[in-house]
This record gives structure tokens, C-alpha cells and sequence, in this order.
């Protein structure tokens, strides 16, 4: 008996699957796809269902163990979080993923994997599966701070001690400009200045730069203890920043310290300040000679506005009515 050889014709070859009986490409484990994905789920071990906790006040999600993130519906941010919290994806290849269209007040998040795994003899299965969230109300930690009114860990005070605070509105547009209050959770408007209230040291810290690379001033820190706990060795504290922006604006004649004329060649001493930005710009009006003035030169010789232009000016107007009202007698 001769031994079978392949027909050279060029015909496909084909077998019987051996569950079937339908003819098939031969493969490792001689089945075809119905069969072999009846007999083997790769899907096993996978969850079909899960939870995803939602803060609607802050509109963030949670990412186990305490982060929350923000991340909008079919966005990549959600992806990724639902992905993290399915096990055993792992052990199978993801091929797609993608979301299920789900009414927005349903509270339910649909997604749609594809996976592949190699089973009985190398044979590669391909399956498709929907995992289904529910999307479960929590509020966040900062949320629940900012609920009991007890929220602030930081606190930035914003003082300028001048009687027209030029500076200080000009640093306001500046905030308002560059957005440097978005971490804010409290601002309060008090006498002299503003509090800016912050949930992390960091955040003020940082607001705290900001001011000082755009305005002259000085800031001083303070903390207080709030809490400890000497099992875990943690303290809780509570960090003040008093920042004190400097007396003098635009438009204001002042006086310079005798120390410190001399050593800007007999600048002044009497001159105007013309514009305030992180440096204090000075002229003096006999010699339209321009000093640029450091806050930490300020501070090493501090000087206050004599009187605003503004105010000269009409001082100036008023003694000469004042004089045509009442003649000096000769």
C-alpha cells in the first residue's frame, strides 16, 4: 500500500472537525471556531462586572488606594481607569477596547474588550466581551473638608499697609490674569488685604512664588500643630504665609534714606515712582536720572510715599486759590 501524498493540484486541504463534523482548514487541535470557543472561554477569570466610585461636587473618579483623578466620559483617562480595575487581563493579549453607548444618567459604563490566548497545542483564540461598571456616588476627601468648613491647610495673608493700594489692584489683575487663584478652595476679602485659603502647603507655595516674581515684597511663614499621633509619629499642621507687599506705588513721591541716596551716586533724594513691577522704578525730576530698586534693598532701607501726585497737584491748587482768597499783606 502506498503512503498518502498531497495532490500537487493546488486544492486546499481539508479536514472534519472532531465535534462537528464540519469541514475545516486543518489546525493544531483539528476543531473548528464554534467548537473551540464553545469548549474553551478565555474569558475565565475575568470579571463581568465592577464598581467605580464618583464625587459629582468635584466631578473626579477614584483610583485605588486614595487618588482621584478627573476624567470625562469616553475619554482615555477613563479607559485606563477601568482597565486598571479588571484582574487578570494579564494573562490574556488585549487586542481592542472601546466604549458602549450608555444613557449619561444611567450611572452604568459599558466597555467592549477584545482579548486573545493560546490554548490546546499553540491554537490562538480570539473572543469579545462587554464589561459592565456601575458608577457609584462618593464624596472625596477634600470635598468632605470643604463641607465641614474646617477644609484649609494653608493660608497665604496678602497685605499692603500704603493708603492707595495701586500695587495691590494692579497684583489682582495679575491673579485674575494667569489664573493663580484656581487652587483656592476659600478667598476672603478683609481689612488691608486678602486670605487666600488653600488645601495643600505645596499650593500655597506655589501662589506665594508667583506673587513674589511679580510684585516687590517680603513673606514670613508661620505653622501651628493641629493634631498628632504618636503611634504613627504624624503631625498635622496648619501653615500661614504673611506676605507684605511693599508701601509705595505709582504716581507717589518719596524720599530716599540719606544711606541710600549715597549709594546710588546721590540719587534723588526727593524723586517719583513712575511704575511698580518686581522692581520699584524711581525718577528724579531734576536730573531725569532712572533708579530700579530690588525689594531686598527696600527692605534693607525701607522709605514710605511722601504724597501722591494726585494729591500734590491739588495741594498745590488749593494754596493758590487759597492765595487769591486771602493775599499776603506786604
Amino acid at each position: 500500500m502506498n503512503p498518502y501524498t498531497p495532490s500537487s493540484s493546488g486544492a486546499q486541504t481539508t479536514v472534519l472537525c472532531c465535534q462537528c463534523g464540519v469541514p475545516i482548514t486543518p489546525n493544531q487541535v483539528n476543531m473548528c471556531a464554534a467548537c473551540l470557543q464553545a469548549s474553551v472561554d478565555i474569558t475565565e477569570g475575568i470579571p463581568k462586572q465592577g464598581n467605580l466610585q464618583f464625587c459629582g461636587k468635584c466631578e473626579r473618579y477614584l483610583q485605588p488606594p486614595s487618588q482621584w483623578i478627573l476624567a470625562h466620559l469616553e475619554s482615555k483617562e477613563l479607559m485606563g481607569l477601568c482597565l486598571k480595575r479588571l484582574k487578570g487581563l494579564q494573562k490574556v493579549r488585549l487586542v481592542d477596547a472601546g466604549f458602549v453607548w450608555t444613557e449619561p444618567h444611567s450611572k452604568r459604563i459599558k466597555v467592549k474588550l477584545t482579548i486573545q490566548k493560546e490554548v490546546m497545542n499553540g491554537a490562538i483564540v480570539q473572543q469579545v466581551f462587554i464589561v459592565e461598571f456601575t458608577v457609584l456616588s462618593q464624596i472625596c476627601d477634600d470635598c468632605q473638608r470643604a463641607e465641614a468648613k474646617d477644609y484649609w491647610r494653608a493660608l497665604v495673608q496678602v497685605r499692603q499697609k500704603a493708603e492707595h493700594k495701586k500695587t495691590f489692584y494692579y497684583l489682582e489683575q495679575l491673579i485674575l490674569k494667569h489664573n493663580a487663584h484656581h487652587n483656592t478652595v476659600q478667598i476672603k476679602q478683609i481689612h488691608g488685604g486678602v486670605d487666600f485659603y488653600f488645601a495643600a502647603q505645596n499650593e500655597a507655595r506655589k501662589f506665594v512664588d508667583f506673587v513674589i516674581s511679580m510684585v516687590p515684597c517680603r513673606y514670613e511663614t508661620s505653622k501651628r500643630l493641629i493634631s498628632h499621633d504618636v503611634h504613627s509619629n504624624i503631625y498635622n499642621y496648619k501653615f500661614t504665609y504673611s506676605v507684605e507687599i511693599v508701601p509705595v506705588c505709582k504716581d507717589n513721591v518719596v524720599c530716599l534714606p540719606q544711606k541710600l541716596s549715597r549709594m546710588n551716586g546721590n540719587f534723588g533724594p526727593v524723586c517719583l515712582c513712575f511704575r511698580v513691577t518686581q522692581m520699584i522704578h524711581l525718577i528724579d525730576p531734576r536730573t531725569l536720572n532712572v533708579l530700579d530698586l530690588e525689594a531686598t534693598q527696600y527692605w534693607r532701607y525701607p522709605f514710605v510715599s511722601l504724597v501722591g501726585i494726585i494729591s500734590a497737584i491739588c495741594s498745590n491748587r488749593a494754596t493758590s486759590c487759597w492765595g487769591l482768597i486771602w493775599p499776603t499783606r506786604t
